[in-house]
């Protein structure tokens, strides 16, 4: 499919699920920068709705880089414990705000490249924090937007770098974070990994997986 077609098709899929999906706004609650930056770190093999229960306590038990960094980690997993992997992720978020600390202020940096490296955080965290929470543009390949990305056919890769920048190529930059969002609500509602609901997908005549399976 030529350059143009492929952006053509992008702009209907943006239209399309917007249209579908009247909030788009990022799952995750969060008041600031830095609260969504220890909420996306627990997201991790984590439901958005678990990690939203945590944090609804979380948050006001440690309102700063600092008090993240002194509580005694044993305290911080229980505290954690319902995400699982508490453990290690107690270690990175410890590691994480005495980075914010020592480097930052206890401020949350506004660039892909010095969110990267901080200890927890990936190219996915750094995406949805700059996002989400600062206005930044930014590609967020999470499993939804990993599986729904390669069934339209916007992707064959399956490393999430290599689809993150194959869909920085075609989507308008100003529709980053906004496309990451849709295509991880159309996911979690429509395009389900196991059973696609295709008969009710608002945007099967540009999907490939789709018109593949079409009768």
């Amino acid at each position: 499919m030529e350059k143009q077609s492929v952006k053509n098709r992008i702009v209907n899929i943006i239209k399309a699920l917007s249209k579908d999906i009247s909030d788009s706004t990022i799952a995750l609650k969060f008041s600031s920068p830095f609260e969504l930056l220890i909420a996306t770190i627990l997201s991790a093999q984590c439901t958005d709705v678990r990690v939203n229960e945590v944090t609804k306590n979380l948050f006001k038990r440690y309102r700063s880089a600092k008090e993240y960094a002194e509580v005694d980690i044993k305290r911080l997993e229980d505290d954690i414990r319902p995400t699982g992997f508490y453990r290690n992720k107690a270690k990175s978020i410890q590691k994480c705000c005495n980075n914010l600390m020592e480097r930052f202020d206890g401020g949350v940096p506004k660039t892909l490249e010095e969110l990267v490296t901080l200890p927890g955080v990936g190219r996915k965290t750094a995406n949805v924090v700059l996002g989400n929470a600062f206005g930044i543009p930014g590609i967020v390949v999470d499993t939804h937007v990993h599986r729904v990305s390669q069934r339209i056919g916007l992707t064959k890769n399956d490393d999430p770098v290599k689809i993150e920048f194959d869909l920085m190529k075609i989507v308008p930059q100003g529709e980053w974070t906004h496309f990451s969002n849709l295509l991880v609500w159309h996911g979690r509602k429509t395009c389900a990994a196991r059973k696609p609901l295709c008969n009710q997908c608002s945007i099967l005549k540009w999907c490939d997986y789709g018109n593949k399976i079409k009768t």
